[in-house]
């Protein structure tokens, strides 16, 4: 999962780029990147590893002006980790293109074939998103205009819908034209358009969440739709078309679940509404399974299901209770690059404070179970602070399936669900009852916010794939994914 950003305005965006980043380091913590175009299609750019803060220093800030640019943060998936996967990447044929992917190839590798033998594109790294980069810059170049249009670019993106396969929300910076930001025809990754004033013309900021909007005097205009794609020339005219032959809208319900913001609207529903619904539906599981349980308190295990546990409480009219303290500085254990960084970061992310434990039958909530690790870890932390007995409510139905879509999923016979029912997996993690959201439940509270969409990408619980996939890939990314192969990937950086 990563966050993209891109900006035009009358002045130097630079700074904008940079907060909204900051807005989206919850999206990745691996590298970021940002590059700007000045009125005289000079690029002016900077990427590294690290957090944002750690990336852009005051004397990179100062070397980064132009008035219109991109940015991305990025944590590593299948493809790898180091320098050379940062973002935006850049090619220089033609004119000069840099790009921003979230979102995950399926056919990556058949297409580099066809880069590097059909059209003589030498690829530097095995990332997808530098495929992607190279089809649609093939593609534009066979325009053959000096001076491309709206009208070519959108041609050269119809034709890159057609060759690629998976998940991509993409933000592109043409060098000397402007800003083109497209979304694959299914519209799995979000992509987001925020409008604000200037003083000759209309700014224009586009990003994988809105949330990054409000602080930097955006507001929403609205989302990119599934295969559409959204042109701003460098003078600021903004240009939209339909560029799918087949198109229909079925977003990724785990940002809903687990990776957006609270804070954010994706495809018009909101994600702190639809968690509010999530923990509504979980109450009334519980009181359908056990009308007479007896559950003392309810406690979130922070940030993501916080929201969720809120509503259950209510619902079940329990005391809630914040039983962990988490240090801020600590990132997302869910990305962290391999097993033993997780483990080790769950004591040093969150403080249990005991007196809300002790003597007492607790109700932990959290928004899904991946591995089981993490949760087995605060279930021992909450027994020895005193829990008498300690229940665990999973807001997200057992993830039983590796994701193919931008989420770096772990392999598929890595996840504590992928064969295991629910008693088997309750008694792994040290539970003494352990209740999982139900998938109808799920997808009803996310499609109230918007009941248009009918469908949804689920394939990490259902093991529905929505795009065509190759012979064996499952298979290859299955064994690319385990831990012990991303060791050796990081070892190798």
């Amino acid at each position: 999962m990563c966050g993209i950003v891109g900006i035009s305005a009358e002045a130097n965006v630079a700074g904008d780029i940079y907060d909204a980043l900051l807005m989206l380091q919850h999206r990745g913590q691996d590298a970021a990147g940002m590059v700007v175009c000045n009125s005289e299609g000079k690029l002016n750019s900077r990427k590294s590893m690290g957090y944002v803060r750690d990336a852009f220093q005051q004397r990179h800030m100062n070397k980064l002006i132009g008035n219109y640019g991109i940015g991305h943060v990025r944590y590593p998936t299948a493809g790898g980790a180091g320098k050379e996967f940062a973002q935006p990447m850049y090619v220089n044929s033609p004119y000069g293109i840099s790009l921003a992917h979230n979102g995950n190839l399926t056919n990556s590798e058949s297409l580099a074939n066809e880069l590097f033998h059909a059209e003589m594109r030498h690829l530097n790294t095995d990332s997808d998103s530098e495929v992607l980069l190279n089809i649609f810059a093939h593609e534009l170049g066979k325009q053959r205009e000096i001076y491309p249009e709206a009208k070519h670019i959108f041609k050269a993106v119809t034709k890159t819908h057609r060759r690629c396969d998976g998940a991509y929300a993409v933000i592109a910076l043409i060098t000397g034209f402007g800003l083109l930001a497209f979304r694959d025809a299914n519209g799995i990754r979000p992509l987001v358009i925020g409008i604000r004033k200037g003083k000759t013309r209309d700014e224009y900021m586009i990003a994988s969440e809105n949330a990054a909007f409000a602080s930097l005097g955006f507001e929403t205009l609205r989302d990119v739709e599934p295969g559409e794609a959204v042109f701003i020339d460098n003078k600021g005219k903004l240009s939209t078309q339909q560029c799918a032959e087949v198109y229909q809208e079925r977003p990724c319900i785990f940002e809903y679940v687990y990776f957006a913001r609270p804070d954010s609207t994706i495809d018009q529903i909101s994600v702190y509404k639809s968690r509010m619904r999530m923990g509504k539906m979980l109450a009334n599981k519980i009181i359908r399974l056990k009308p007479d349980h007896d559950i003392d308190v309810v406690i979130p295990i922070p940030d993501s299901s916080t929201t969720a546990a809120l509503q259950l409480a209510h619902e079940l009219k329990i005391p809630y209770r914040e039983g962990f303290v988490k240090n801020r500085y600590i990132g997302r254990t869910f990305i962290m690059p391999n097993q033993e960084e997780r483990k080790k970061s769950v004591r040093r992310k969150l403080n249990i404070l005991d007196l809300e434990f002790k003597g007492k039958n607790v109700l932990l909530v959290d928004d899904s179970i991946v591995r089981g690790t993490t949760s087995r870890k605060i279930i021992e932390m909450a027994k020895e602070a005193g829990a008498n007995k300690v229940y665990f409510a999973s807001a997200a139905p057992p993830v039983k399936y590796q994701n193919l879509y931008g989420i770096d999923m772990p392999a598929t016979k890595e996840l504590v669900a992928s064969k295991k029912t629910d008693e088997e997996i309750g008694a792994e993690i040290g539970a003494d009852w352990l209740i999982y959201q139900d998938l109808s439940d799920l997808i009803a509270s996310v499609q109230v916010g918007n009941p248009a969409i009918k469908e949804f990408e689920c394939s990490v619980f259902t093991g529905e794939y929505i795009t065509p996939l190759s012979e064996g890939y499952l298979e290859n990314l299955e064994n690319t994914r385990d831990d012990s192969s991303k060791v050796t990937r990081l070892k190798a950086n």
